[in-house]
């Protein structure tokens, strides 16, 4: 019999306190086609509908077996929410953003006066709750959304990389926008039953902006929003995609529990490069989860023991799974998470 329920477990090892062993969880997008077809909950309904949306979250628990749930399934409801362009979801592929609504510091005025109850978010929130009513005793609850710099990116277009580097005054205009947006969704998150808040930040990298405007744009903002979550008790994850190594020992000064690193990223390396942040990751979503085949369960267990020994904090993947993906390929490297004891 486990010592720790799965809730238990994980807050236990995010604050760094002797467990039995590791939990199964994943801190990025859990849907695949084959849980759809398992619990009847499609996307793109499932990006959609609160119902739809937790019997998703609900099969990576109860099909696959990662001892957590978690929403959202995609990262562009908050672009949505202030009236980007997106490209529809299909059953495979997640939605994007294709239009920005953000060219200046007065079209954040025509923004600051929004719901966070409506709208997709909305659903978001509702789906939470319904999964925190039937599980929130026994599994980790883990909310999530865009984090602010990856969001201004979307809001502004691509043409923020050139402006946080030419305009100053309307980059942190923008920063100081969303990450009040963020703290407001990641709190009522909270407030609806999340105990555990993954920040994704694709494209917040260090190797992409650099250190000087890592310091500026980014650290500011994650720390006001991490700090907003230690002070209702949840600890927090943070993902930035791409080789973070150079960046590591920066990014967790913003207090952050544990940072999820992707297979770019060596796991010895990260771990060294860290004070006290967890690392969390970082098996290939595409090149080694992906695979199916019982010669990938083989491979899928041997890079798990690779980034277990390595000491990797939490075994997961490297991304969001690929919705193609099969359960038997996940069940290998959750079979190697519950076996590996600190």
């Amino acid at each position: 019999m486990d010592e720790y329920t799965p809730k238990e477990r994980l807050a236990r090892v995010l604050a760094h306190k002797e467990v039995d062993r590791m939990p199964a969880i994943c801190v990025t997008q859990t849907g695949t086609v084959e849980q759809m077809d398992a619990c009847g909950a499609e996307w793109p309904e499932a990006h959609e509908n609160a119902e739809k949306m937790a019997t998703l979250a609900e099969a990576a628990h109860t099909i696959v077996g990662f001892e957590a749930v978690r929403v959202p399934f995609d990262i562009t409801a908050e672009a949505e929410f202030f009236g980007c362009g997106i490209k529809p979801s299909t059953k495979v592929q997640q939605p994007s953003v294709i239009s920005h609504v953000i060219n200046s510091v007065d079209d954040l005025e025509d923004h600051k006066d929004y719901d966070i109850t409506t709208k997709r978010i909305g659903q978001v929130l509702k789906a939470i709750n319904i999964l925190a009513d039937k599980y929130g005793d026994e599994l980790p609850i883990i909310g999530s959304m865009i984090g602010p710099f990856s969001l201004a990116q979307h809001l502004t277009g691509d043409s923020w990389f050139m402006s946080i580097m030419t305009d100053e005054e309307f980059g942190k205009a923008v920063m100081d926008f969303t990450t009040e947006f963020g703290i407001k969704y990641a709190l009522a998150q909270v407030e609806n039953g999340a105990d555990t808040f993954s920040i994704i930040d694709p494209t917040a990298s260090y190797s992409l902006i650099g250190a000087e405007f890592y310091k500026k744009f980014v650290i500011p903002y994650h720390t006001k929003l991490v700090d907003a979550l230690h002070e209702k008790g949840v600890p927090s994850v943070l993902h930035i995609c791409g080789d973070t190594t150079p960046g590591l020992s920066i990014m967790e000064t913003c207090g952050v529990d544990a940072i999820s690193i992707d297979q770019n990223v060596d796991v010895a390396t990260a771990v060294a490069n860290v004070d006290k942040a967890l690392i969390v990751g970082n098996l290939d979503p595409v090149s080694v989860l992906w695979n199916s085949g019982e010669e990938n369960v083989a491979a899928i267990k041997e890079e798990s023991q690779k980034a277990l020994e390595a000491g990797v904090g939490l075994l997961a993947p490297g991304c969001g799974i690929v919705s193609q993906t099969p359960t038997v390929n996940l069940q290998a490297m959750i079979e190697c998470a519950k076996n590996w004891t600190y």
